[in-house]
Formats: C-alpha cells, structure tokens, sequence
C-alpha cells in the first residue's frame, strides 16, 4: 500500500512539474500540406505566446526566414554579398523563396495589424488588441504560404533532386528578454533565437515523400495519394524536418538514444558505425549527462554548415586519415551540436561562445582520450621527406590553437562576445570556435584538470531545456572554481587582447632561480613555467598578474632549461622566446633548419623556407629561381623574402628581395603600420638592367565592424631607379637615373555586388611633379547586368621633363611607361609585337591606341562597361588630354570586352573610335589588348576574400 502510494505521487509530482514546463513555454499547433508541384507549404497555425517576462507587452514579433529569400534586399541575399556570394542576388524567381501572408488574427478571430519592420522583411511586428500582462498567454492565429526556396543558398531547401530539407520553415515567436526582442534576420548563420516550446504538427505529404524527424511521430494515416503525420514535441528548440522521395537516412539504437543520420562515410561498415555510435553516445552522457529526448536527427546538411576543418576534408584518394577515423569525427562534431543546440536556449549570435566552448572543449578531450597518437597529417606523417617538418609532428589537436593563431598573428581575431553576424566569416567557422574551446582547455589545466569538467556537466544538467546566458555561464564556473579566474571573462572573452610572455634573464641565487619575466602585452592572463632538466620536465609553476617585467623565484633543482607554456596549453601569440637554457654562453643558440616550400612554426629552430620559382618577361626569358623566406604559416612581424633568379635569356643573375615589418596596433581604427625596404633588379630592354630600390611605409586603417570590406590606407615611398642608358636616348640630355618620392591615399570597398574604390596620388622628382585622382565603380544588378566606371585626372604641378627624357614622365592614354617599375608589363619597352598588346588598366585606361598617346599637362579619362551576356561586356572611353603649346584634344573609343577572368584574363576587342571603325582597318590582330595575370598569388585572393 505504501509502495503504491509512492509511486502514485511521484508519478503526479512528475505530471505537475510537466504540466508547469508547459505552461511556461510558448506552444505550437501547425497544420501543414507540401505542394510538390509548386514547392508551396500552406500552413494554419497557433501560437500560444507566453509573457515570461516582467514587462507589459503591447506587441508581438515574429520570425519569417522563409521570407528572407524573397528579394536582393534581404539582409540575407545583402550579407551574403559581403562574402562574395552573389547566387541569390542573381536567383531566378523560381529558386526563390517567400512567405504569403493571408490572415493573422486573434484568439476572438479579430484580426491584427501586422507590418514588416524597414529593412527587415524577414521580421513581423503585430499589434495587439489588448496587452499581455506578465504570466499571461496570448493566441496568435495565422493563416499563410510558404515558397521553399532551392537549397543552393543556404542548404536548407529543396534540392535537384526534389527532397526537401526544412530548417526555419515556419513563422515563431521571437524571444523577448532583457526588455527587447532578439529580431534578428536570416544571415545564413543557423542563429535564431528560439526557447523550448511545445510542438503539436499535423503535416501532408504527397507520396512516396517520407518524413524523417526527431520529433515524436504519434500518428501516420495513408491516404490514396497523401500521407499524413501528427507530429509532437516538448522542450524542442530547432524543428528540422526532412522530406525523401526515399527513405536514405539510417537508424542507430544506441542503449541511451536513436540516431537517425545520413552522415557521408567512405566505406565504414554498419557494424563499426554502430560501435562508433555507441562510443560516441558513451563519451557525450558521461561528460555532458543524459540527452532528454528519444532521439536524435544528425544530418549531412547540418554537418557541412559546420564540417571539421582540415585535411579530413581532401578527396578520398589523397585522404591521410583512415576511413572510420573521419566518420568518426564528422559524427562526434556533428552529435556534440546536436545536444547542446537542442538543450540549452542560448542567444546562437550574441552568445555562441558558450555553446562553442562546452562543444570543442569536449571534442578536443575526446581526441585526448581516444586517438591521443593521431597526427595533423594523418599518415602522411609517416612518409619520409614530410615526417621531419613540424607540420607533420604536430598531434591533431594542435590544429586548433594553429588556425585560431592564423587570424590572431593577422590582427583579424575578434572577441568572443562579438555578435555572430559581426564576425569575418573565418572567425564564425573556425577562429572563434577553437579559440571558445581553447579558453576551456586552458582554465582546465590553470584549476588543475577536474573542475571544468564538473562544470560542464553540472551546466548541461542544470540548465537543460532552460535559458542561459554569458552571465549565467560565468556564475556557474567562478562559483566552481578554487582560483581567481575573472580574468578569463574580462580579458580572453571580451577583448582582442593578446597573451604574450617572454624570459628576458635569468640568475641563480643559492638554492633558488631567479627568473625575469616580461609581459608583453599587459594581459592579466596567466602563463604556466617549467624547469627541465634536458627534455624531462621536473617541474611546473604558473603566475599570473604580471605587470611589465616580474622577477618571479623558483627553486634551483639542477635544471638545464626553463620553458614559458611548455606544453603549449596557452594560446600565446608568440612562443619563439620562451625559453632559457642554463647551460652555458652558446647553449641559447636556435638551430638553423632548412625547409623545402614552408612549415609550421617552430620556436626551437630559426626557419629558413625554399621554393623553386620561375618568372618571365621578353627580355629575361623564362627565368628559373629559388626563393627563401622566413614565413611559416602563420603571418609574423619581420618577413624577409629573396628571390635569386637566372636569365636564361640575357645570361645573368636577376631577381627581387624584400624586407617587411608589420607593427599591429590593437585599438583604434589604424590597425596596421607596413614598414618595407624592396629591391628589384630585371631588364627593362635588351641587354638592359633596371635596378628599383624603394624604402616605403604605409598606415592602414579599418572601422570597429571587421566585416566591413572598407579599407583606407595612406602609403609613402621613395623610388629610387637605377637603370643602363639606352643607346636611342643618347641625343637626350636624359639622366637613366631618377628618385621620385610617392605619396597616396587609398579608399577601397570591395564587393561582389558592390565595388569602390578611389585614391589621390602625389608624386615628386627634380624634374617634375604631379597630382591624379582614380575613382573605380562597379555595381553589379539583379538581371546579371554589371556596370562598370572608371574615372581618372591626373595634373603636372610642373614638367620640366620633356625635352630630356620627351613623354617618358608623361600620363599616358592607353598604355603608361611605368617609371615607377610597378605594372607586370611582359615586355615593357616593346612598341610593337603582341606583348605590345598588353593592356593595364591605368592612367588613361584607353584600349585603342589613339593620338596623342600620352599628356606632359593633364588628362580627363571616363571608361565605362556593361555587360550584354555572362562575360562579353561594351566598353567605352572618353577624354581630354592637353600637351602644353598644343590644343586640348578629345579622344574616345569602344569596342568588346571579353570578361574570361575578371582583372586576371580579358580580351578587348576594338570596334569604333576616333579613327573610324577599326574591325575593318588594316592590320586589326595587332589593335586587340589582352589582360593576363601569371602570378599565383593574385589567384589565390579569388578563393581566400570570402573568408576575411
């Protein structure tokens, strides 16, 4: 009797706290039909809004992402554009996606005003009729269409092959907290901010779709020509759905939970991917506790929007990583998100940090425990000739503080608290992650290796199905902490600034080491100090509150060496000065190591890379090479670069060096000073050498929103041009010599949809001095038609050039002389031939070789295009050029561009100008100019600019 009494009021105690979830929740009734044929979902729906806050509330915002593929004016076609995506710019309407409103009411079936918030049609903002008090709820009665839009924008969608992949595809309550609403727009970042609700989902299918879902299916009813599906759910955040034409995915039954993935493998049987499932399962309940729902949808979509980057990504052919390995990893990643983004309402883009924290700290302890042997290049590793560089010694772990470091060394990283759709596209994917999961790894190793991981746990218990915030997260972890830790919230969360030690001097004392620390930086961070005695660590201390320089006491216990960060648990901006050996006048000598293409950096060795390099003008020939740099994969502040190479042609030793020191600048818009010393030394003509040498330094400056394209810079150089006399200019009183200080200022806003950009330039020598103005604009329409303009004057303050060196100084129209030596001009000097048909888009930026060809007064230039199909373009050009004594000439031409490679390779075809129609001239092949870009470094920027 008892026992039964027991069980009866355990059993109401659970409904009662079940029943009081509910009612704290927002609850969902939707009745939905796909239309195949359309690609349409007409919904009816119910929101039972929830006021859980203290506020009065007069008004309700809702969700509509299905919308925000609806236009070129969505925030989501716009912010796609800032990362050089124009697909849904240029969409067709087919592809396209919306939401048709046709009722919205209350729960009287009064209907309400509704309106779109300027410049956010993925938002609804509804008046209500009467208020809702703090703990009320409110009905919302909505009637609508939604259009899918084609999966090849954001992944979500409908695909080529007609299954459907929904994500988002209903209108939701926007969360209230903190007295505003989370409106935030559709920026494919996954990041709407939704609490756990209730879910009651009627959905009709046309057959043979399947439904593939982690939701509770209570009910399927087949009808002839439809299947229907009753859908629910309770403390569900996300409500993906999936609709196949066959059933693709498989189901895992683990003894916690059901999988139901489609998650690509290269050939892992069902029976190890169930051990993996059940490993993988294992890990996440001990670490994190037991997943609240019965199952689990991982999908092959969800893992791509978040893959682990690195070489698991190369094809299967070159792949250096075991097949089950990968599998195993994708699943693990994949699974970690899926329970903490299913479980914990967090803010996904004011507060991502904390979410990202708990999932690459544990998906780094997991490759701890299970794989701690694996290296970053997997087998590759193994092969000589790549098992000596430190690349290839690296542990698979130690990818993650390597591409944190590659934004960080380039003063691209950005604080943890940044908004997500604040952040370059590196740092939302990788760069803040890792770093989010870093800062774990650290404080675990500063708190001595258990408390963090009793943090999260108690986290992921406490907070499930529930809010939780930064503020609650750092709560939670002082209140477990036993050290003072504030500084990782004030300093490695919330700012840019940088953890950076350095021993400067070392001196025994008795039976003690007196030990001179510098902090580079100022960071309250701390940093970890072992002693070793050759490669055995004897000891390990850590300080922190180091202000400047520290004198810190260790004991002397017969070490040989002392190492700042010594397992590299730190995420320090430079260990190259870590350490401090104790054993003699040459014992802190680095080791000179010589390294074929590049490496990772190594703090115990001076690098020295090598790479064979060939280049080519008519006059050096092919010119084969070997250049040696001191540049590892991650950027560092003195960069020094030789380039030797041989002239085949000429039968001489030609090539370029550079020395280069970047001074970052944390604060303010000046981000970057560029200090460099250049020297080039090629033929300009036959058996002709020119020598440049060009001190130069430039302040580059950007604005507090990193993701803005704008760039402004102010450059300054002294060219210094030493060349051999040409024998045509001996009746000239020119002097082959010249220096001409340079000065300008450059604005840039780069754009896949939007391009600007204009500078002023300065420059004088003994002989003259000049001023010019460039203006370049391209805008880039809905119908795939570009327009582009180009605008460029340029004035001689004073020209006293002209009859020493004739138009060698002077603005040219169509084809500059380059006395500055910038352009890559394949045969500089040539005035006939076909590498006198190169075309360079400067100065006077003609295509038609026109009289008179070059201005020793001023020039006035507009060149303009606009596509008639995919890359074949008309262009334009327009001017005025003035010589001095003579009239001011007007000057125009136009003709076909043809746009193969933009500014990399393109052809024009002259058509009509000031000469008369050209195409039916005599000796037309030579009128044609060609664009062409050999140097591979400007390719890589095509497929490098959406990332930064």
């Amino acid at each position: 009797m008892i026992k039964n009494l027991l069980t009866y009021s355990v059993a109401i105690s659970a409904l009662l706290q079940f029943s009081q979830s509910l009612g704290a929740q927002h609850q969902y009734k939707i009745d939905a039909s796909l239309d195949v044929e359309t690609k349409m979902i007409s919904i009816n729906q119910e929101i039972d809004y929830k006021n859980t806050s203290q506020d009065t509330l007069n008004a309700i915002y809702l969700n509509d992402w299905p919308n925000s593929y609806s236009s070129p004016d969505t925030p989501l076609t716009q912010y796609m554009g800032e990362e050089f995506d124009r697909s849904l710019h240029l969409s067709k309407k087919r592809d396209k996606g919306f939401t048709k409103i046709i009722g919205l009411s209350d729960n009287t079936f009064r209907f309400l005003d509704w309106e779109r918030p300027e410049e956010q049609p993925d938002i609804i903002r509804v008046q209500l009729k009467s208020p809702i008090y703090p703990g009320a709820t409110y009905k919302l009665r909505l009637t609508y269409e939604v259009k899918v839009p084609h999966d090849k924008f954001t992944r979500y969608g409908v695909d080529n092959d007609d299954h459907y992949k929904l994500q988002f595809w209903y209108i939701s309550a926007t969360t209230y907290a903190n007295k505003k609403w989370a409106t935030y727009s559709n920026k494919n970042l996954d990041d709407m901010f939704l609490l756990p609700s209730s879910y009651n989902i009627n959905f009709k299918v046309p057959k043979p779709y399947q439904l593939i879902t982690d939701l509770d299916v209570d009910q399927r009813i087949d009808e002839a020509n439809n299947t229907v599906y009753t859908l629910s759910g309770y403390n569900r955040i996300q409500i993906p759905l999936f609709f196949n034409k066959d059933f693709s995915f498989n189901i895992f039954n683990t003894t916690d939970v059901s999988i139901i993935t489609d998650l690509k493998d290269r050939g892992v049987t069902m029976e190890r991917k169930n051990v993996l499932m059940q490993r993988v399962v294992d890990f996440m309940n001990t670490r994190l506790g037991d997943y609240p729902f019965k199952k689990v949808l991982i999908s092959e979509v969800y893992y791509r929007k978040n893959p682990v980057y690195g070489l698991n990504q190369l094809p299967t052919f070159i792949s250096p990583f075991p097949n089950d390995f990968l599998y195993e990893i994708k699943l693990l990643k994949a699974a970690l998100g899926k329970y903490i983004d299913n479980t914990l309402g967090v803010d996904p883009r004011k507060e991502k940090w904390v979410t990202d924290a708990l999932q690459y700290y544990l998906l780094m302890q997991y490759l701890n425990e299970n794989y701690p042997d694996e290296k970053v290049l997997g087998k590759l590793s193994q092969i000589w000739g790549v098992r000596s560089y430190k690349l290839a010694q690296m542990k698979f772990n130690e990818a993650y503080p390597l591409l944190y470091m590659f934004m960080a060394r380039k003063n691209l990283d950005q604080p943890l608290t940044t908004s997500k759709d604040s952040l370059i596209k590196f740092n939302y994917q990788i760069g803040n992650k890792y770093k989010s999961g870093l800062g774990l790894i650290y404080l675990d190793d500063y708190l001595n290796n258990s408390q963090v991981d009793t943090f999260i746990k108690k986290v992921y218990t406490d907070y499930q199905s529930k809010s939780i915030t930064g503020a609650d997260f750092e709560k939670e972890l002082t209140a477990i902490a036993t050290k003072d830790i504030q500084w990782y919230f004030d300093e490695y969360v919330a700012t840019r600034k940088k953890i950076d030690y350095k021993i400067k001097n070392i001196k025994k004392r008795g039976d003690s080491l007196d030990v001179l620390i510098k902090n580079k930086t100022g960071s309250k961070a701390p940093i970890s100090l072992f002693s070793l005695r050759k490669d055995s660590v004897i000891n390990k201390y850590w300080f922190k509150d180091i202000d400047g320089k520290e004198v810190v006491t260790i004991p002397n216990e017969e070490a040989t060496k002392l190492v700042l960060n010594y397992d590299k648990t730190v995420p320090e901006l430079n260990k190259r000065d870590n350490w401090k050996s104790l054993g003699g006048l040459f014992s802190n000598n680095k080791k000179l190591s010589f390294k074929f293409f590049k490496d990772a950096e190594d703090p115990d060795k001076t690098q020295i890379f090598y790479v064979p390099e060939i280049a080519f003008n008519v006059y050096d020939g092919l010119s084969p090479g070997m250049r040696f740099y001191n540049k590892p994969f991650l950027t560092r502040p003195f960069v020094y670069d030789i380039v030797p190479t041989y002239s085949t042609k000429e039968k001489a030793l030609i090539g370029r060096a550079k020395l280069q020191y970047n001074q970052y600048l944390q604060e303010g818009d000046l981000f970057k000073i560029d200090y460099r010393f250049n020297v080039r030394r090629f033929h300009y003509a036959p058996s002709l050498f020119f020598t440049s040498i060009t001190p130069s330094v430039s302040f580059n400056f950007r604005t507090d929103d990193f993701r803005n394209n704008k760039r402004e810079a102010i450059f300054f150089r002294f060219v210094n041009i030493l060349r051999d006399r040409d024998a045509s200019e001996l009746s000239l009183e020119a002097d082959p010599d010249y220096s001409v200080f340079n000065a300008r200022f450059i604005q840039s806003s780069p754009g896949a949809i939007n391009f600007k950009s204009w500078f002023a330039d300065f420059q004088v020598a003994s002989q003259f001095s000049k001023v010019s103005f460039n203006y370049e604009y391209r805008r880039l329409f809905t119908n795939n038609r570009q327009v582009t303009l180009r605008l460029f004057a340029g004035k001689f303050l004073y020209n006293d050039s002209q009859a020493a060196s004739g138009d060698f100084f002077s603005f040219a129209l169509d084809r500059p002389t380059d006395y500055l030596f910038d352009f890559d001009y394949l045969g500089r000097s040539e005035s006939s031939g076909l590498v006198s048909q190169q075309f360079i888009a400067a100065e006077g930026g003609f295509k038609s070789k026109l009289e008179p060809r070059f201005a020793n007064d001023w020039i006035a230039t507009v060149n303009a295009g606009i596509n008639l199909w995919s890359w074949i373009e008309v262009y334009g050009d327009v001017g005025f050029v003035k010589n001095k004594s003579l009239p001011t000439q007007f000057v125009y031409d136009s003709g076909i561009r043809l746009n193969l490679v933009p500014d990399y390779f393109e052809i024009y075809l002259p058509v009509y100008s000031k000469l008369g129609w050209e195409i039916g001239q005599s000796s037309y092949p030579e009128r044609i100019r060609f664009v062409i870009t050999l140097s591979p470094r400007a390719f890589t920027g095509l497929f490098t600019r959406k990332w930064f």
